[in-house]
């Protein structure tokens, strides 16, 4: 099967945008929101988790509009607000009510949103590396909002990503070079965060009372040595949100879901299912 074929999965007309999603498990809901780097979708960002998550949950991973394999309508303005109203109809189409959301980077601050715009239709909120507050634009992130096509980009992006470099091979950025440059893929992702991209940063966070007032029991990770989000934004999350926990990675970068996967998804099935992660816990 193609890197392209398993990261089709089913589509659903949201607010007339052929959405891609990926629906796995039964069980209470998880929402997956991907990051922002060139040729993302949910599969590839959520891959190494939707497996082991989908035992407890029903996860849902969509490609948000403008991302992987979900359609990009001609004239759309991209923009936080274009993004949350995506992920509400989503919701609102497969009728789910309320989910525990998953937020990576940029997802993260597309989650801590919906939390404030909808906060009734949020269980459990879990933040990665995740934007959404105030911070200066780091050399990694202005790397990644600004790449321009080739495979020494690509491969230096993916050493930015990652602490440990020694997995990164010409095949892997080859693929992902390919996912990037698809018809339209690269026009989209270019006017979705153009220079100078600061702007970009500003305008995914929110003031920082909107933040301090969500009651969401919340988790929030980041790589210690991650150089796309700083750790300082964590920080400043963890010290915002009242009901929330902060796990720092050592010897991390941006990715956590995939350099700490099994240690990440332990703790986030924690997490997300207490009572059940205790009962497995329990003598026999």
């Amino acid at each position: 099967m193609s890197a392209a074929s398993e990261e089709v999965g089913r589509t659903v007309d949201v607010g007339g945008v052929a959405t891609n999603y990926h629906d796995r498990g039964q069980g209470p809901p998880v929402l997956l929101v991907h990051g922002s780097g060139p040729g993302v979708s949910a599969w590839a960002n959520w891959r190494t988790v939707l497996p082991r998550l989908s035992r407890r949950h029903r996860v849902l991973a969509p490609d948000v509009v403008g991302f992987g394999y979900t359609e990009r309508p001609p004239g759309v303005a991209y923009g936080p607000e274009t993004w949350l109203r995506h992920l509400i109809e989503f919701l609102d189409v497969l009728d789910v009510p309320k989910v525990s959301v998953v937020g990576n980077s940029f997802g993260g601050a597309l989650a801590l949103r919906l939390a404030a715009a909808a906060p009734e239709r949020v269980d459990r909120l879990v933040l990665m590396g995740s934007a959404g507050v105030r911070f200066q634009l780091t050399p990694g992130l202005d790397a990644v909002w600004g790449f321009e096509p080739s495979l020494e980009a690509m491969r230096e992006l993916l050493r930015v990503f990652t602490y440990d470099t020694s997995k990164i091979h010409d095949d892997l950025a080859g693929l992902r070079l390919a996912a990037a440059t698809r018809t339209g893929v690269h026009e989209a992702y270019s006017a979705m965060f153009p220079a100078p991209r600061q702007n970009g940063v500003n305008a995914l966070a929110l003031p920082d009372k909107v933040i301090a007032s969500l009651k969401h029991e919340t988790l929030i990770f980041h790589g210690r040595d991650d150089r796309v989000i700083p750790l300082s934004a964590s920080l400043w999350l963890n010290e915002l949100l009242d009901n929330s926990q902060l796990h720092v990675f050592a010897q991390c970068g941006h990715w956590v879901q995939i350099e700490q996967n099994a240690r990440f998804v332990a703790m986030l099935e924690d997490f997300l299912s207490p009572a059940a992660a205790e009962a497995s816990r329990a003598p026999r």
